[in-house]
């Protein structure tokens, strides 16, 4: 490892510090040994001191010369840029130490303080004894103003510097080692990484991420100061592997590698660590196998869309903790994640996710999977079509946009057109920029550029901007192009050290002492030249001056046209920071010369040497068109483009392709990103049609006008030799020859293959010889038996296939086989195994048998089947019972699997070896399959016919019988036109009975299959008898109906029949013609055909038939009329000819009958029809005409008559008469016996309807079960049920009506009342029954009800009653004697008080109060004085209650001539 490592990596503790220690001790020794004089004289004010050693050489420690050209970098012995040193000058202390405060926090923020702090020390300037001199002190102090106003700018530089500029992608200072170890050791890698934003580090082992703790103790992943490592602990075998690591931050990603190889002591194994599986890595012996399938083909896109291209990646063997490495490509460029491009590694699929897609991402694709033993690759094409533009007509937009020289106030910006410019031609571009971090996108020119290519002034230094450009033509504006990556306004130098190798740009000022040097007028700039020039603009370039003095320069440009000496400065206000500037505005077709000042705080420097003379214009030309376009022939969906490059073409960016089908006038472009060279493949072409191509030249200056159109090709698959075969094996040995098989080359080259050639050479001793022909004329079949061997002898076998286009290469030299007679006797292997009609879940499997029989003739074959991915264990039967037939559909495959198969033949002596396994086929039915339909046409011909869209001009359509190909046209006739295929039986029979197949040459194996069974013939043969001897079907048959006035009508309808059709009307063998008995009639229209008569007679008894005729079709429908048949009909013509009569007066159109009415009242009605003011309509019963009144109604042609309460007196014989002039009809209806029976059946049925829900209520008797009816009528039946049974009725269980009310009451219920009880209403059919759970909760709660209520009734019954005899006033005259009784009810006896104005008396003398027998009370006075006048009352009580009587006495004294009452 080179010593050479920056300053802050060489204190790591994996670095070896005495690796440098005896050189950089000698160069510390003699520094010190010849300044020590005068660093033991100097003044410590002036200076730093060195307090610690660097690393840095000799001469990095030397003072500067006097008047030297200064350098303000601080590097390190390999002279990478580490920092700024910004020189200190004598006398210069206190501002010195002041600049050190001040960055001090700065400095401490950066990974590398330490050793920038080292850095400061160790470039201690020695003090000079000598005395300065005046001049020396005046230039002191002019370049300590300087220095002061640089570090002022310095500090408003880093105000204006955007984060963006500082950034930059990681980068490995350091890279991890690769270890070879011994078995249980530890083994530690380490990195040192740089970067900003500080990187996020990530370890792998073999691709897959490294987690500590999924393996606790096992890894251990440490980060310290950009130093990072990983410790593995106690190595075992399975440590052996590739590992990385990988620093990735916002700006990019990096890795770097290293392998850990883990040795084991011989003889020693250690049984607790795992045995390695299927061998060692590559180092050790094992090669891995790479495949990649399930590939993703040419694929296409629209801008704006996402993307995603896949393949599945097998490596065997497969070990389970090793990863290959996986990397994607675009036109062999590595890509690496971005918002753009999404990687993802499963394991086992690798795809990448294009999120937004834009022409940029148009290109080859390939996927590199790399092994320990090498790597393998796919590659395909994506193309990317413009999106939708917002205006029609407007352009596609332009691509690639890129920043090129970019500078502190400018950058050029360049782009590439794009290949669709819409209706009209581009006008130009229009530049927009954006401040990275905002939003908000500025235009750049206010004038559309035609040049591909635009300096962009005005930015701001330090800060960082994205691009991006539109197209314009008279349409508008174009989409914007994709963004372009960030760049930061600055100078050159300054990103160089910013993102220098050795570390990031940190912002710290490394402070040293140089000589000082005076303020100096710069000098005169260097290479002054115009590096572009267009009619919109001119750039030049030139190289700052030489002697510059130590503060920063601007420049000042200006311009003179040609012939004279007039100079015109052209940044008059602002000079240039940059040595780049940017003239518009100049006047195209003029001559110019530019010079260049130099300037800064000493003066305006001398000009530089003036530019030649240039001449305003685009300098860059758009290039010629390209020459002859050839197309050629590649695939059925693409042609090989190849082109003459344009001449003298400078700056050729590529070429755009334009395609168009002969005749559309349409051009379409082939690609949207310009291709470089002179050849390209075009896509997404249509098969079969016809194209013609032009191709376009591109460069900064535009596009070129197009080529001359090529030649028309039609898009069709090329003719190529076909592939070698594959898979050589021996079919049969004898003593001299062998037979040999193979199979056919995956890819045939497009044509039919013509034969095979056979090359054989022997092997001695393992060195194969020369090869020799085994057949001059190629053979059909892939077997063929190369004789004049030598038995006993090794040979080795190599077949070649021919077609049209020529033989292609040879196969792979086969297995050293050796030439020995077989014994055996089982049969050989069968061979040329084919799968054909592969469905989703069948395919057929065809072969051909062994050709070494055995000792006995094959007798039958076995097939077996395993999934593709299995081992070969898997392997299993199809069929139990050997099948003698050499092909075999095997069925009920899963979808989407992937199978193979083989087949063994068997003998009487036994079951030979199985043949060489079929190639993996996915059972899977590809999209567009048809199946063979079998037709039978109007002249009864049978055929089956297959269809195919995919066919190929070269492809054939080969029909086989039992999958041996048909050749014998006797039974079968092939025809095939277009895309359809047809097979015609010309006598079908029994000997056709097979399997038929057709297969479609040169396609995606397009096949199909139809078994004819016996079954299926016979079915067919029915059909082409039909068709060859049709019937004209018929909808219905001959029948007959009535009509008006019992007319007869014969009918039927023929479902189909053209106008040429004929009818015959037979009766009886007779043919009927039109007369005034029958009448015809023949619809061709509807096919309807009829024949009618007035009516039938006796003589019309026998057999109608009707025979149809249609060219060749007939067809007959006859009906039979005899015996009763007949006589019904007759009968019912009768019947109907005499009801035709009966309505031409006044006649019932419907007949009495009855309704009943919810309010169970019965109206008799019957409708009437063809009536008139004068008709009358009579009412009877019983022959007794009933008298109209309110009851009868006769409205809307209906006759009523309401019966509102129905009893038995409502029964008899109902009959309404209807006549007048025109005559009279008659309608009865008979209420009596059974008729008026059904009548109250509907009655009950309608009260039964009505009734409510049984309900249960309680009485001081009982518990009653009721329910409501609308309307009771006494005949109504009714029968009550407890437990589904009919209640006896007894004194305590009783029934009743009251009112609509029908009730249930049990007087004194008990607990063998409770039950499920119910009323059924009788109506003559099913009835209707009405139930009510008296169980329970409503038991008990009725029975409580019942209780109280009976209680209640007690009391009411027994409580103490004034019965009567008191009356309210009693007026007596004053002497006379009152006796006033009353009865006394209740019981108990109750006790009896006398109140006179609601006091209480007492029984005296004077009021005899008396209470006899419990039932009379009596109250007497005996004689009555004024003073008995008042109110009394009398009041009774008993336990049950109290009640009074009151009654008022009024005493008078007579007096003469009347009375005075007091």
């Amino acid at each position: 490892m080179s010593g050479s490592l920056p300053f802050y990596q060489k204190h790591h503790r994996h670095y070896d510090r005495g690796y440098h220690s005896r050189e950089t001790d000698a160069t510390v020794s003699k520094y010190q040994s010849s300044y020590a004089a005068r660093s033991s004289s100097s003044s410590t004010s002036r200076g730093l001191r060195a307090s610690s050693y660097s690393g840095l050489e000799e001469s990095r420690l030397s003072p500067v010369p006097k008047r030297a050209k200064p350098t303000y970098l601080a590097v390190d012995k390999e002279n990478q840029i580490i920092g700024y040193v910004v020189p200190i000058f004598r006398g210069s202390q206190e501002f010195a130490t002041g600049l050190s405060d001040t960055e001090e926090a700065r400095m401490k923020e950066t990974a590398a303080y330490m050793a920038q702090r080292d850095l400061f020390t160790s470039g201690v300037e020695m003090e000079r004894s000598q005395q300065t001199s005046r001049r020396v002190a005046m230039r002191e102090s002019a370049e300590r103003i300087s220095l002061k106003k640089r570090i002022h700018e310095n500090e408003e530089y880093h105000k204006r510097m955007n984060e963006d500029s500082l950034m930059h992608a990681p980068q490995f200072v350091i890279t991890p080692r690769s270890h070879t170890v011994w078995e249980k050791q530890c083994v530690r890698l380490h990195c040192t990484v740089t970067g900003w934003p500080e990187p996020r580090v990530v370890w792998y082992k073999n691709n897959v991420t490294l987690d500590p703790l999924s393996h606790p103790g096992k890894f251990k992943i440490e980060s310290s100061y950009s130093v990072h490592s990983l410790e593995i602990n106690r190595c075992d075998f399975d440590d052996t592997a590739q590992y990385r690591v990988s620093a990735m931050n916002s700006k990019g990603e990096l890795s770097a590698f290293a392998s850990v190889v883990v040795k084991r002591y011989k003889g020693e194994f250690d049984e607790s660590f795992p045995s390695p599986r299927h061998g060692l890595v590559s180092e050790y012996g094992i090669t891995f196998q790479t495949h990649i399938v399930n590939t993703f083909g040419v694929s296409f896109g629209r801008e704006g869309e996402t993307m995603s291209l896949g393949c599945t990646v097998i490596i065997y063997p497969a070990l389970h903790r090793y990863q290959p490495e996986v990397q994607w490509y675009r036109d062999d460029v590595l890509l690496t994640p971005s918002k753009w491009h999404h990687m993802h590694w499963s394991g086992d699929q690798a795809t990448l996710t294009l999120t937004h897609l834009n022409k940029e991402d148009e290109g080859l694709y390939t996927l590199r999977v790399t092994t320990k033993s090498g790597y393998e690759t796919y590659s395909a094409y994506v193309f990317v079509r413009d999106g939708d533009a917002e205006m029609e007509g407007a352009p596609g937009s332009p691509l690639d946009v890129r920043c090129l020289d970019a500078n502190k106030d400018y950058v050029i910006v360049t782009w590439k057109q794009p290949a669709v410019d819409g209706c009209s031609a581009i006008l130009g571009y229009f530049v927009d920029r954006c401040e990275v971090g905002t939003k908000h996108w500025i235009q750049c020119n206010d004038t559309p550029v035609k040049f591909a290519r635009f300096p962009v002034t005005g930015l701001v230094e330090g800060r960082s901007y994205t691009f991006r450009v539109r197209a314009v033509n008279k349409s508008g504006l174009s989409p914007p192009s994709r963004v372009s990556e960030p760049v930061a306004a600055m100078d050159p130098a300054d990103r160089a050290r910013m993102r220098g190798t050795s570390a990031p740009w940190t912002g710290q000022i490394i402070v040293t002492e140089e000589e000082p040097a005076e303020g100096v007028v710069p000098g005169r700039p260097r290479e002054l030249q115009v590096t572009e020039a267009t009619k919109n603009y001119v750039v030049l370039s030139w190289m700052p001056p030489g002697e510059r003095g130590h503060e920063g320069i601007m420049y000042y440009v200006e311009k003179c046209v040609s012939d004279t000496d007039s100079w015109q400065r052209v940044n008059t206000e602002i000079p240039v920071k940059s040595p780049r500037f940017a003239l518009f505005d100049l006047a195209e077709g003029k001559s110019y010369s530019f010079r260049v000042r130099c300037c800064n705080s000493a003066g305006v420097g001398e000009p530089s040497d003036p530019t030649e003379a240039t001449t305003v214009g685009d300098k860059l030309d758009i290039p010629s068109p390209p020459g002859r376009v050839v197309p050629t022939r590649n695939t059925d969906t693409s042609v090989v483009i190849s082109w003459e490059a344009s001449r003298e073409a400078k700056e050729l960016v590529g070429y755009y392709i334009d395609g168009s089908i002969v005749g559309s006038g349409v051009w379409e472009p082939c690609n949207n990103k310009p291709v470089k060279g002179t050849r390209f493949i075009c896509h997404g072409l249509k098969t079969g049609e016809t194209y013609v191509f032009k191709v376009r030249a591109v460069n900064a200056a535009g596009l070129s006008e197009c080529s001359q159109e090529s030649e028309p090709i039609e898009v069709k698959a090329a003719i190529a030799s076909p592939a070698p075969p594959y898979g050589i094996s021996v079919l049969e040995c004898v003593r001299d020859s062998m037979v040999l098989g193979w199979k056919q080359p995956t890819f045939i080259g497009g044509a039919d293959i013509t034969g095979y050639f056979v090359d054989y050479r022997e092997v001695v001793d393992g060195v194969p010889g020369k090869w020799h022909e085994a057949n001059i004329k190629s053979v059909s079949e892939r077997a063929y038996r190369v004789s004049d061997l030598k038995e006993n002898r090794k040979y080795q076998f190599q077949v070649r296939a021919a077609n049209m286009a020529g033989v292609g290469i040879p196969s792979l030299p086969s297995k050293t086989f050796l030439c020995e007679e077989w014994t055996i006797a089982v049969p050989g292997p069968p061979h040329d195994l084919q799968i054909t009609e592969v469905r989703s879940d069948s395919m057929v499997l065809l072969w051909k048998p062994p050709v070494y029989q055995g000792r006995d003739e094959v007798n039958g074959f076995y097939i077996d089947i395993k999934e593709a991915h299995a081992p070969e264990e898997a392997w299993r039967g199809v069929n139990t019972k050997a099948t003698d037939k050499k092909y075999m559909k095997i069925k009920n495959l899963k979808e989407a699997e992937t199978y193979v198969f083989r087949v063994r033949a068997q003998n009487k002596a036994g079951v030979g070896n199985a043949s060489e396994p079929t190639e993996p086929t996915l059972a899977q039915t590809k999209p567009g399959t048809k199946e063979i339909v079998v037709d039978v046409d109007d002249d009864g011909v049978i055929s089956m016919n297959f269809e195919c869209s995919d066919l190929t001009p070269d492809s054939k359509f080969v029909w086989s019988k039992n999958y041996e190909e048909i050749t014998d046209t006797s039974r079968m006739t092939v025809e095939t036109k277009g895309t359809k295929s047809k097979a015609i039986f010309n006598t079908p029979g029994e000997d056709d009975i097979a399997i038929y197949s057709c297969i479609v040459t040169h396609t995606d194996g397009a096949s199909s299959s139809y078994t004819l069974s016996e079954d299926e013939l016979k079915k067919l043969l029915a059909m082409s008898h039909d068709h060859k001897f049709p019937i004209i079907p018929l909808k219905t048959e001959l029948a007959v109906e009535l009509q008006e006035k019992g007319r007869v009508r014969f009918w039927l309808q023929a479902e189909k029949i053209s106008a040429n059709g004929k009818v015959d009307y037979v009766f009886n063998d007779n043919v009927l013609s039109q007369g005034e008995k029958y009448k015809m009639n023949f619809d061709k229209n509807t096919g309807v055909i009829e024949m009618t008569m007035e009516c039938l007679t006796a003589e019309d008894e026998g057999t109608f038939t009707f025979q149809l005729q249609d060219g060749k079709a007939t067809n007959q429908s006859s009906l039979v009329l005899i015996g009763d048949v007949f006589k019904e009909l007759q009968k019912e013509s009768e019947f109907q000819r005499k009801e035709w009569f009966r309505k031409q007066g006044p006649h019932f159109v419907e007949y009495l009958s009855y309704e009943v009415t919810p309010e169970c009242c019965v109206i008799l009605k019957c409708k009437v029809g063809n009536i008139k003011k004068e008709t009358a309509a009579l009412w009877y019963k019983d022959g007794r005409e009933i008298k109209a009144d309110e009851h009868l109604s006769f409205t809307e042609g209906v006759l009523k008559l309401e019966i509102a309460q129905i009893s038995k007196k409502d029964s008899g014989v109902y009959e309404v008469v209807l006549k007048d002039d025109r005559g009279k009809d008659t309608s009865t209806l008979n209420l009596t016996d059974q008729g008026f029976k059904d009548l109250m059946n509907e009655v009950f049925s309608v009260i039964a309807n009505s009734s409510t829900p049984l309900k249960i209520t309680s009485t001081d008797e009982g518990i009653r079960l009721y329910t409501f009816v609308s309307y009771y009528n006494e005949l109504l039946q009714v029968t009550w049920h407890y437990k589904d049974s009919a209640i006896a009725f007894s004194d305590r269980i009783k029934s009743g009506v009251v009112g609509e009310q029908l009730w249930l009451q049990i007087k004194e219920p008990t607990e063998k009342d409770r039950g499920k009880y119910a009323i059924e209403f009788h109506d003559g059919k099913d009835g209707l029954r009405r139930t009510v759970e008296l169980a329970g909760q409503a038991f008990d709660d009725a029975f409580a009800e019942f209780q109280r209520l009976k209680a209640a009734a007690i009391a009411e019954r027994n409580r103490a009653r004034v019965a009567g005899g008191l009356p309210d006033v009693v007026t007596i005259q004053e002497g006379k004697a009152l006796n006033l009784t009353c009865n006394i009810s209740g019981d108990p006896v109750p006790e009896v008080t006398w109140l006179k104005n609601d006091r209480e008396m007492v029984s005296d003398d004077h009021y005899i109060l008396k209470f006899e027998s419990g039932k009379f009370a009596s109250f007497t006075i005996t004689t009555v004085n004024t003073s008995d006048s008042g109110k009394y009352s009398i009041l009774v009580k008993n336990k049950y209650g109290t009640e009074s009587g009151e009654f008022t006495v009024s005493v008078f004294i007579p007096h003469e001539g009347g009375s005075k009452k007091k």
